[in-house]
């Protein structure tokens, strides 16, 4: 007797589907300002800063949150880590000007794998308390890219400035290389507390039964629920089809 597949949680694919239309809106424009030099000094503001920032914690969140709901967890970590790899490739030898290296999908790999074996430790954990305290982790970690640790810009420790000059691999911790260039970065620290959060914020969901409140009914045909379902996919396809519009718009204009 085959198992029964299980059904998706339509709410989750409809806040990844938005979440995705408000990331290529922003790739779009950003393709606009920095490949075709359109000035808009907005763009460079805090307002767009923050419309930044409200995607990827959107994007990190809700992966954290997902991923107890994977059936195969080794292999949707390492599907989307060579997704990563790949994208890093294309744009290291196509666009080396705005090469990606340890992007935002190299980060969702590397965290959906590492939560194999502290998922371990984790389930320890009060799912209250692990929201609270790997939250405020992250956010006292925020700039550690920066050279600190502190809350909201205000630095309390400074690092050993050593530490960031260690190439790539520190690189990839958090410990920020300037020689390491990249137009995307999201390193494990900070960004493996969000995503631990949204494994809390998960549990708790699932401990008062909240998954199963069709929390979006009228949603499950909409567009965005469709790009949620095929997230991946969406994500690799959309930056080249939007540089692609963005050269062919300079050449005819």
């Amino acid at each position: 007797m085959e198992k029964q597949k299980k059904s998706r949680v339509e709410w989750l694919d409809s806040i990844r589907g938005i979440t995705l239309i408000s990331m290529i809106l922003y790739h779009a424009v950003w393709d606009i300002v920095y490949i075709a030099k359109v000035d808009w000094d907005w763009f460079k503001s805090d307002g767009a800063y923050i419309w930044q920032q409200s995607i990827c914690w959107t994007f990190i969140l809700l992966s954290g949150f997902c991923w107890s709901l994977g059936r195969s967890k080794w292999k949707n970590g390492l599907e989307v880590s060579a997704a990563g790899i790949l994208v890093s490739i294309i744009t290291c030898i196509f666009t080396p000007n705005e090469r990606i290296v340890f992007g935002v999908l190299t980060f969702l790999g590397a965290a959906m794998l590492f939560m194999i074996p502290l998922e371990k430790m984790l389930c320890k954990v009060p799912d209250k308390v692990g929201v609270v305290v790997s939250f405020l982790i992250f956010l006292f970690t925020k700039e550690l890219s920066d050279g600190y640790l502190g809350i909201g810009g205000i630095k309390l420790i400074s690092l050993p400035q050593d530490m960031y000059h260690q190439g790539y691999f520190m690189t990839f911790w958090g410990f920020k290389d300037a020689a390491v260039f990249t137009t995307d970065y999201f390193p494990i620290f900070p960004w493996i507390f969000l995503f631990i959060t949204g494994y809390f914020i998960y549990r708790i969901f699932q401990r008062h039964k909240w998954l199963e409140k069709r929390m979006f009914p009228t949603m499950k045909y909409a567009p965005f629920g469709v790009m949620g379902r095929h997230s991946l996919f969406v994500y690799l396809l959309h930056q080249p089809v939007i540089y692609a519009g963005v050269l062919v718009g300079q050449m005819l204009l």
